[in-house]
């Protein structure tokens, strides 16, 4: 089976009216960095508050991998603009002269994985099961690889769309229903188109060489200190990225809800002989990852997109699908823009709420495992010589030279441009896509392009990603959240605190009795 051919004529019915109720939000990740260029070792700064209860500043796999959240927002500037506050409240939290790294691909590593230090939630236990779960990834891939760090950007569009599709199409399901069929045909239509997302949007071309210690690899020697492929873009969703090939046998499909839920939930109760050799509990009988299962949790599950429901107290996030449906979908496949002081451009969020109208209005067949082993051989050669003009993908009727299967899936675009910025009255929709089309045309104008040719200018990643970061401060520093913002951000932290201690002072079972009950 070959990758379904797109471009089906817009549905009449759909305006831009019917986009309106579209909301969005990020989730952005990134290292704290010494001044040496070493991943920061001290502790998340206290001023942000409890890593483990605020809701907009907490921390990733590391101790010092940071995760800014924003709330949904109404419009892409606004969610830029709640992450640019972010921002500010942890440049003025860092100490000691710390910077925040703005790569992808991390800093400078110790060659002691464990010297990464884990992600401390304090004494509970709900937060001591975080930092198991993290131990248990570190045991399981190594603790280097958890310390990339990417962007999330989630949307969903409003139940006005749906209802009026619904109509059009004289369908009998419930709303919820609907619902849930539509954002499973974007999804798979997604994972089909992702390779633009890879090219267009990829800034990940080099490594630092401490990234590869005890690795295997086929990257070239840039000089003593960088690595690189001269056509790579995103080597972070490659095989040397956030990937593992325990997961790649999983045959999660996106084809209907239930059989989604089905495919995660059995990763989860489904024992693998190689975590089970890792055992679950040291020599002193404290456990070392919460189960030996192919997945502790379904998180630990890494695909480049994800159907998600808000999760109440007490679910974990299949419960919460199976429960209420799709509420949104996360975009997991986007390098950190290193050129932003934030991580990303406007024009990258109005793409990809292009790509995502795109591929959500335009006719998704079943994704089953021979389309995607054909998604994944492609994605390998996009991350790997995505910049290579004579470069060719196996699309439906054979082979195709990439940079023209890109110019046709951005030509198609242009209509959902148009509806977009008739929302919100501007040209930031069209322009976002004639940006992507000089990308398409000309591989220097790429992210990936200008990463390496900084990074040769500089004479490392390191050295090109620590000029970045002092920039950015400076510039970050120069900016004000004002009294109010500033008052609010404060009281989220101590908030976060205050919560984090009841939470500690609730339990009454011992941490081992808890981790064989969640077992």
């Amino acid at each position: 089976m070959t990758i379904s051919a797109f471009h089906a004529p817009l549905p009449k019915w759909l305006t831009s009216e019917h986009l309106t109720g579209m909301l969005r939000g990020i989730e952005k990740e990134g290292l704290r960095m010494n001044p040496q260029g070493y991943i920061a070792s001290s502790p998340h700064p206290s001023a942000l508050g409890s890593k483990l209860t605020h809701p907009l500043i907490t921390t990733d796999y590391a101790e010092s991998l940071l995760e800014l959240i924003t709330e949904p927002q109404d419009s892409p500037k606004k969610a830029l603009a709640m992450l640019r506050d972010l921002h500010i409240v942890v440049q003025q939290s860092l100490q000691n002269d710390e910077l925040f790294w703005p790569l992808s691909m991390p800093c400078m590593l110790s060659d002691n994985d464990n010297e990464i230090a884990l992600a401390d939630y304090g004494t509970s236990n709900i937060g001591k099961l975080k930092t198991l779960y993290r131990h248990g990834l570190g045991i399981r891939y190594g603790r280097r690889m958890q310390t990339i760090a990417g962007l999330h950007y989630n949307l969903s569009f409003g139940d006005g769309l749906f209802e009026q599709w619904q109509s059009a199409e004289n369908n009998q399901q419930s709303l919820t229903d609907f619902k849930n069929d539509k954002y499973l045909a974007l999804i798979r239509n997604f994972k089909r188109l992702s390779s633009l997302v890879l090219y267009l949007l990829g800034a990940s071309p080099s490594v630092c060489k401490c990234f590869l210690t005890g690795r295997e690899h086929h990257l070239q020697a840039l000089n003593d200190s960088t690595y690189y492929l001269p056509n790579a873009t995103s080597l972070r969703m490659g095989k040397l990225g956030y990937q593992n090939s325990v997961q790649d046998d999983l045959d999660i499909r996106y084809n209907n809800l239930p059989e989604y839920i089905q495919g995660l939930r059995q990763a989860i109760h489904t024992p693998n002989a190689s975590f089970q050799a890792l055992g679950m509990d040291d020599e002193n009988g404290n456990p070392i990852q919460i189960n030996d299962h192919i997945l502790q949790i379904e998180n630990e599950y890494y695909s480049p997109i994800r159907p998600k429901q808000v999760i109440k107290s007490g679910e974990n996030p299949s419960d919460a699908l199976a429960n209420r449906g799709i509420a949104y979908i996360e975009f997991r496949a986007i390098d950190l823009d290193p050129y932003s002081d934030i991580g990303i451009r406007l024009s990258t969020a109005c793409f990809m709420e292009i790509l995502a109208l795109y591929c959500l209005v335009n006719e998704s067949p079943e994704l089953f495992p021979d389309e995607e082993q054909l998604i994944s051989q492609n994605q390998e050669k996009i991350v790997n010589q995505g910049r290579d003009s004579a470069l060719t993908i196996q699309v439906k009727d054979g082979e195709m030279l990439f940079s023209d299967w890109i110019s046709e899936h951005l030509n198609a675009m242009l209509p959902l441009a148009e509806l977009l910025d008739g929302v919100y009255g501007n040209n930031d929709y069209r322009n976002a896509l004639t940006l992507m089309f000089g990308k398409a045309q000309n591989p220097d104008f790429t992210l990936s392009a200008q990463v390496l040719q900084d990074t040769e200018h500089y004479g490392s990643t390191w050295q090109f990603g620590k000029a970045l970061a002092e920039q950015h401060a400076k510039l970050l520093r120069s900016q004000s959240l004002g009294c109010e913002k500033d008052k609010y951000y404060q009281q989220l932290a101590k908030n976060s605190i205050q919560e984090q201690t009841k939470l500690e002072q609730q339990d009454n079972v011992s941490f081992y009795e808890f981790v064989q009950q969640y077992r």
